[in-house]
């Protein structure tokens, strides 16, 4: 897996973008990092573009890898981990076009408030971090 978090500015962010999940329906209602599966033909950087591109109808600037406790990666279920990127939006207005019904910018203080993917809880409380720098 690979995801982005897309924030207002790779130099000092403020504001993460969340997306809201539609399917499958046990997830639908749950909050997200944007992102998807790597196909096999990718690295994660590419499966990043190719999905928000797909998701969000946006092309985004790569960051720093957000290192997670698992050799970096961010662990969403046995045997699955997820690769997390800064980002920052390139081109468009990110969009709702698939997998999602809204989309929304959350600060440090409201970044709780959302009810967030179980696998993305624990990634979000390390961005909170870095969104009050």
């Amino acid at each position: 897996m690979a995801a982005a978090a897309i924030v207002d500015d790779l130099a000092k962010p403020r504001r993460l973008l969340a997306a809201r999940r539609t399917r499958p329906a046990h997830l639908a209602g749950l909050w997200e990092l944007p992102g998807g599966k790597v196909e096999l033909e990718e690295t994660p950087d590419q499966a990043i573009h190719r999905e928000l591109a797909e998701e969000l109808g946006i092309t985004v600037r790569l960051g720093a890898q957000f290192e997670g406790p698992d050799g970096g990666l961010w662990p969403l279920a046995p045997k699955l981990a997820m690769h997390l990127r800064w980002a920052q939006v390139d081109t468009g207005v990110p969009q709702p076009i698939d997998c999602h019904d809204a989309l929304c910018y959350v600060t440090a203080s409201d970044i709780d408030s959302l009810a967030w993917l179980p696998s993305n809880v624990a990634i979000t409380a390390h961005l909170a971090a870095y969104l009050k720098m």
